[in-house]
């Protein structure tokens, strides 16, 4: 073989390299349709048109909490406080829009400003955590291990430990409504993994993140303000954090104190599994949808077969195990 025939082998539509790409590129769809498959063959109720909507149900609060959290591992950050503030959040919009006891002195309150303070809530939560990062440069770790408990014992402290219930129905159909039979919290899901898509695909502050992620000290020489990038995708999980809360408390119709506890895990798990790298610079929202989609897949599928809730635990770890290896490998081959 010629030494242009060597050079070229592995760029054909079969080369090694080739192949390499495809898989870098589609192997996380390939490995849900591949999933998809197995559970469709396993039990017959999996492919069910009521299954499927219970699935994508399951799936939104994971879905947007991972958006979130993509924003943050991006810029090669974590954020550990996710649950806690799903739990802060749901527990003080609750709050306005209940007819109970626990509720604000005077409510319930136009739903507008119940998910307005909602919002709130988890920007705030953002914010101070992006602050804590980018001025005082704490790590992400701990800064947000700091907020994990500090939101957890706010919500305790806000309701005194119990939930809150009498949500009114208004508030209650952001979580239990639906659009042309398409529930609500899955219409709010594709809102924000559209919109997440175009910022981080279409726009400047999208290319900042993937700059900052992928190299701090050229993109500070290259005039992008590192540190507001840092601060505003913590804003933007906190925000998203918020949302997700208050469509959890009106699922359920209450808001519970305990509510959140290990979200931060399957929210971590699904931007890891989705392709995105701990190591900052790489990765996609749309990686990080098919990666909470496999999560909510496998848990119904496993709940299906009769599994106990045991076992996908540690299959969900040894995915997140998996999933960090093959990115650990390809940093080193890059």
């Amino acid at each position: 073989m010629s030494d242009v025939q060597t050079a070229t082998a592995g760029k054909g539509w079969f080369g090694s390299d080739r192949r390499r790409l495809l898989i870098q590129e589609y192997g996380i769809f390939l490995a849900f349709l591949l999933l998809v498959v197995i559970l469709s063959v396993s039990n017959e109720y999996f492919l069910t048109a009521g299954n499927i909507s219970n699935v994508l149900l399951q799936t939104s609060i994971n879905g947007i909490l991972a958006i979130g959290m993509t924003f943050v591992i991006l810029t090669r950050g974590i954020d550990l406080s996710v649950g806690s503030v799903v739990a802060l959040a749901g527990m003080v919009s609750a709050s306005f829009a209940t007819t109970s006891a626990a509720g604000v002195a005077g409510g319930p309150y136009p739903v507008a400003l119940a998910l307005a303070v909602g919002i709130l809530v988890g920007v705030a939560s953002g914010a101070l955590i992006g602050l804590i990062v980018s001025r005082f440069a704490v790590p992400a770790f701990v800064a947000t291990l700091g907020m994990l408990s500090a939101a957890r014992g706010m919500t305790l402290i806000y309701g005194g430990g119990r939930p809150v219930p009498g949500l009114v129905p208004d508030f209650r159909w952001i979580g239990t409504g639906n659009i042309l039979g398409v529930p609500m919290p899955v219409v709010i899901l594709a809102v924000v993994f559209a919109l997440s898509w175009w910022i981080l695909a279409r726009t400047r502050f999208g290319r900042y993140i993937y700059a900052v992620g992928g190299n701090p000290h050229a993109a500070k020489t290259s005039g992008i303000d590192v540190s507001r990038i840092r601060f505003l995708v913590y804003v933007i999980s906190g925000a998203l954090s918020g949302l997700a809360g208050m469509i959890l408390s009106a699922r359920t119709g209450s808001a519970l104190p305990q509510a959140g506890i290990a979200y931060e895990l399957d929210a971590i798990a699904a931007v890891v599994i989705g392709g995105t790298s701990l190591s900052g610079g790489v990765g996609r929202v749309t990686g990080t949808l098919i990666g909470a989609l496999i999560i909510g897949v496998m848990n119904n599928g496993l709940d299906l077969m009769g599994i106990q809730s045991y076992y996908q635990q540690i299959l969900k770890g040894a995915l997140i195990v998996g999933a960090v290896m093959l990115d650990q490998k390809r940093n080193q081959g890059a």
